[in-house]
């Protein structure tokens, strides 16, 4: 639910910049910051705050993190003045970048060693839920009753969790001092890199062509078909994170490689077969499917890596994350301007290739093929 809460918070006002823009008595252009502002604030918040607070028990931090989120929607939810909800928006952004950091480790604290991968598969399940199924909900809610409404159900939500997690969730110490390794010495431990780059270069890869969907299936003849196509995208990247859950613990390595190398094939689709409807529909089941487990796939992958600083290593992951986010809309608006929406599929082609060498490479150390027991 904190996953759900966190990544509908992030992406719902690119549903409803029309409203927002609107409300706020600004342009699109300008609405459309308040996306910006988050992950500006996610970026900026991962590292250090994560480092900050990895000596803080695990349950008032995660509570502290879920007020957090309670506040700044409901001041964005109120708020009337553009410099005030970017502030929110901003602080909102912080909230996630901790969360993301702290949520991997929490989740894997609760089982024995042999059900870890697919412990942190199941404490991600909302991210998807909140892509396919939360953001449409929400923009047609918003469209129905107003985008205030939206995150002030939001909020409300959120008080529910907060009861939730005070109530139920196991609590855990935080690392003690004599644990903590330094923040260089985290990054340069074996197979720490070796992930970071996959994540960068794979989520780069994908964000190119999410960011620019709607461009680029008018050129191929399906501007009216966006919504199906990321309802699409949604369901099968759920049925992607359903398997990788299922399968994680028993072959990481194997199912990282699959995945790039089928989504680079679903990029090769995608570019070959753009005058037929069916292949590009194919292309982007396999897409989803290929992208639904990559969070929890890196996510482990970088938490083995790291061992007791596994709280730190994700805040890396979550930066290199956010930078490939950022990354993907300055990269596809140069790309849409300088050649043409067609080069996408081969852009992506070439950013998986690399992926994939990577993490072939990182046999012994990152995406390494050891089974837990």
């Amino acid at each position: 639910m904190a996953a759900f809460i966190c990544l509908f918070t992030e992406t719902i006002p690119a549903g409803l910049l029309p409203q927002i823009s609107e409300g706020l008595g600004i342009s699109e252009a300008l609405a459309g910051q308040l996306v910006t502002l988050y992950a500006f604030g996610s970026l900026l918040a991962a590292i250090p705050l994560t480092t900050a607070t990895r000596g803080w028990r695990r349950r008032p931090l995660l509570l502290l993190i879920m007020v957090g989120f309670l506040v700044f929607n409901s001041v964005t939810a109120m708020s009337s003045n553009y410099t005030l909800t970017l502030a929110a928006r901003f602080l909102a952004g912080v909230s996630g970048g901790v969360l993301w950091g702290m949520a991997a480790g929490y989740a894997r604290r609760m089982v024995p060693d042999a059900l870890k991968g697919r412990a942190l598969a199941v404490a991600m399940v909302g991210s998807p839920l909140a892509l396919a199924l939360g953001v449409p909900a929400g923009t047609f809610l918003g469209t129905m009753v107003g985008w205030r409404t939206v995150f002030g159900i939001m909020s409300l939500l959120t008080v529910l969790l907060v009861a939730w997690i005070s109530w139920k969730m196991p609590d855990f110490e935080g690392q003690s001092t004599e644990q903590k390794l330094p923040l260089h010495k985290v990054f340069v431990m074996k197979g720490i890199r070796p992930v970071l780059a996959v994540v960068l270069v794979w989520v780069l890869a994908h964000n190119i062509l999410y960011t620019y969907i709607a461009p680029y299936l008018a050129q191929v003849g399906l501007a009216r078909r966006v919504d199906l196509i990321l309802l699409i995208f949604g369901m099968t990247s759920i049925v992607g994170l359903w398997i990788t859950g299922m399968w994680i613990d028993r072959m990481q390595r194997r199912l990282v490689l699959i995945s790039l190398a089928a989504f680079a094939l679903a990029a090769m689709l995608l570019g070959i077969g753009s005058s037929q409807p069916i292949v590009i529909y194919l292309a982007v089941a396999l897409w989803g499917l290929t992208f639904g487990g990559a969070g929890t796939l890196l996510q482990t992958a970088v938490a083995e890596a790291a061992g007791e600083s596994v709280d730190v290593a994700q805040s890396m992951l979550v930066t290199a994350w956010n930078l490939a986010i950022g990354g993907g809309g300055l990269i596809g608006a140069i790309l849409l301007e300088a050649i043409d929406v067609r080069s996408f599929p081969w852009v992506l082609f070439i950013l998986l290739l690399f992926a994939l060498l990577v993490a072939w490479s990182a046999r012994e150390h990152g995406f390494t093929s050891k089974k837990h027991g």
